[in-house]
């Protein structure tokens, strides 16, 4: 019995170790293609965590480019607006050739905050989260971490990628 074994162990090559594949951790995307959905033909990206809610605040978006103002975006009418150049899919078109087609998400989600007595208090809060952009999304200037969730302040400044056009947010009761 035990030749035999030895015979067999003979016939099978030896790989050397350096020959053999590591294995590799990476993310495949395999579990996200099954989550994944679809619009207008299109696999998107990013799908709306379970804390997103719509705003109860009037949140906008001006959109400036240089000192001029070019638009108003009234951003507190869905949970999530998606920003990118695919104008099949995008909630709001960036036309600049830096941008990806989609390159970020602003979503609106709930969060649980504590004030100084301790009490629980649930919010609605803005977060930008940029979709491993090709060349970023800056908020105030500083690129944001990629498929991180960054929460937004009043009157942030979002550029996406090397585009000139700038969007301001701020809402209803911050204008006066």
């Amino acid at each position: 019995m035990a030749a035999a074994d030895e015979e067999e162990r003979k016939k099978k090559p030896v790989i050397a170790e350096e020959d053999k594949e590591k294995p590799n951790f990476g993310l495949s995307g395999s579990l996200a293609a099954e989550t994944n959905t679809m619009a207008n033909g299109t696999v998107l990206k990013y799908n709306e965590p379970p804390e997103a809610r719509k705003p109860s605040q009037k949140w906008r978006l001006y959109v400036f480019k240089g000192d001029k103002e070019i638009d108003l975006l009234h951003i507190h009418r869905q949970s999530a607006f998606l920003f990118g150049r695919d104008r099949n899919v995008v909630d709001v078109p960036i036309e600049h050739p830096s941008c990806s087609k989609q390159h970020a998400v602003l979503q609106f989600r709930q969060i649980v905050e504590t004030d100084a007595l301790g009490q629980a208090k649930r919010t609605t809060k803005p977060f930008i989260i940029d979709l491993e952009s090709a060349n970023g999304t800056f908020v105030n200037g500083t690129r944001i971490p990629p498929t991180r969730y960054y929460e937004l302040k009043l009157s942030d400044v979002l550029k996406f990628g090397a585009s000139t056009r700038e969007f301001v947010l701020l809402h209803e009761s911050a204008e006066s």
